[in-house]
């Protein structure tokens, strides 16, 4: 909460909002498993019409589409609700940029069951559910799918920052991948690239339907298993680390780009995809967050600072970490060379 001045009246109100947070989740989970903002683009636009056009009551649709406007997702002229900029291509089904599906990633069971035990969490310094989510989890193949339109535009921004339309001969690794984007994306731009996708056998499915949907197929191949246990091979050009390194603490992260390391041919570069703090640790303010979800999931995972990363970097024996913050402001790719 921020400092108040002499003048200012103590006031509870950051704090009422802060323990209230998550209606604001279940609001959007009702709003995008109704399909209020897809309605109200296809012109259902009052309670009346948005309850006919979504099987809903008039009553329960007026008070959540007043919720949604007061929390910024929707605005309102008199009884008429519109989208936002934002709502309307991140919200609306029709967009190609449509983000709704990963709500239901982020409020699995799993996740907000380690979030309520989060008190442990703190006071043991990791996750306090020690279990370990099987392979096989049809969780995981929810997360790839669901994930997939979140990061379909920092693909693409991912893939020009490593110069892939440049189509030189390019061998790419694409570590605990999931839906695939990255390095899919990297072979769609250029025709000389081929690309491994290494996760677990079911996980790889929807990489392979990403790689047949952009027409990679034929230099897409899979490497079904752990990161951590699997051969990941030799001579590639690029490894990919997109959003994995966070899972772990510092000595796995150092074991994991040891392993990248040791996949890349002299000149190869690492590219390492995370949420970037400053080293104050507390800005930008998504990114420094982000520490908060790895301490209630993971056993001692991080968002780390470029200048941690960096260090990381050097321990495996790699060379001149560069950072290029992506231009929605949420993420960091920090690139490294054999």
């Amino acid at each position: 909460m921020a400092a108040t001045s002499p003048t200012s009246q103590p006031s509870p109100l950051a704090y009422l909002q802060g323990v209230t947070s998550y209606h604001t989740t279940v609001a959007l989970r009702a709003a995008i498993e109704i399909d209020i903002f897809t309605a109200i683009a296809d012109g259902a636009s009052t309670p009346a019409a948005l309850a006919a056009k979504c099987n809903a009551s008039e009553r329960g649709m007026r008070i959540l589409g007043d919720f949604l406007t007061v929390n910024g997702f929707l605005t309102k002229a008199g009884a008429e609700y519109s989208l936002t900029q934002d709502s309307a291509i991140f919200l609306n089904r029709h967009s190609p940029a449509y983000l709704g599906s990963i709500v239901f990633f982020l409020t699995h069971p799993n996740q907000v069951e380690n979030f309520q035990n989060l008190t442990a969490a703190v006071r043991k310094g990791g996750s306090a559910d020690a279990r370990e989510i099987e392979a096989e989890h049809p969780m995981w193949v929810e997360f790839a799918r669901s994930m997939a339109p979140l990061m379909f535009m920092p693909a693409q921004e991912i893939a020009g920052m490593l110069g892939a339309e440049a189509g030189e001969p390019c061998k790419v690794l694409d570590v605990a991948g999931g839906h695939g984007l990255f390095g899919i994306t990297i072979a769609q731009k250029n025709p000389n690239a081929r690309v491994t996708t290494l996760d677990w056998p079911h996980v790889l499915e929807v990489a392979s339907e990403n790689a047949a949907r952009m027409g990679v197929s034929d230099r897409h191949s899979v490497l079904p298993g752990s990161a951590l246990a699997v051969d990941w091979g030799t001579g590639y050009d690029l490894v990919l680390l997109t959003n994995f390194l966070h899972h772990f603490d510092r000595a796995g992260c150092e074991q994991i780009l040891g392993k990248a390391r040791a996949a890349l041919k002299p000149g190869g570069r690492v590219a390492i995809l995370e949420f970037v703090p400053n080293d104050d640790r507390v800005s930008p303010a998504f990114a420094a967050s982000f520490s908060l979800v790895m301490l209630a999931n993971t056993p001692g995972g991080d968002a780390y600072t470029f200048r941690e990363i960096s260090a990381m970097v050097s321990a495996a024996g790699l060379n001149n970490p560069v950072a290029r913050p992506l231009s929605n402001g949420i993420q960091t790719l920090v690139v490294a060379a054999k």
